[in-house]
């Protein structure tokens, strides 16, 4: 393989690397942010309406939700990299060099709440 395709892979491996780490990441505090909701519904006095709306308006829990959405904005950010990376080498006939991951190619829709950017 020439050098530049060599780069080209590199590259790719950085930047599916950085991605996989990226994801890891703001998986985990969506999971985060999941669990501080439940707990702050079950903890709270009230009908179910009353619990949801304490949920709601709790500033921690929109600070964390702003938190995520903008890790998944750097997130998409990333697989744009990776995609036009991964683009390139196949237009320099690398076909079939790189595996491309099934659960990696299409993204979750964004959870009820959350604004796609």
């Amino acid at each position: 393989m020439e050098p530049a395709g060599t780069a080209l892979v590199g590259a790719y491996a950085e930047a599916r690397r950085r991605y996989a780490e990226k994801k890891f990441e703001r998986d985990t505090q969506r999971a985060r942010l999941e669990w501080m909701r439940a707990k702050l519904f079950t903890n709270t006095l009230g009908n179910v309406t009353e619990r949801k709306m304490a949920v709601d308006v709790s500033e921690e829990l929109a600070r964390k939700g702003q938190e995520v959405r903008e890790m998944t904005r750097d997130l998409d950010m990333l697989k744009i990299d990776v995609d036009v990376i991964d683009t390139m080498i196949r237009l320099r006939g690398a076909h079939g060099a790189l595996p491309v991951h099934a659960e990696e190619a299409t993204e979750k829709p964004p959870e009820p709440g959350e604004e796609m950017t």
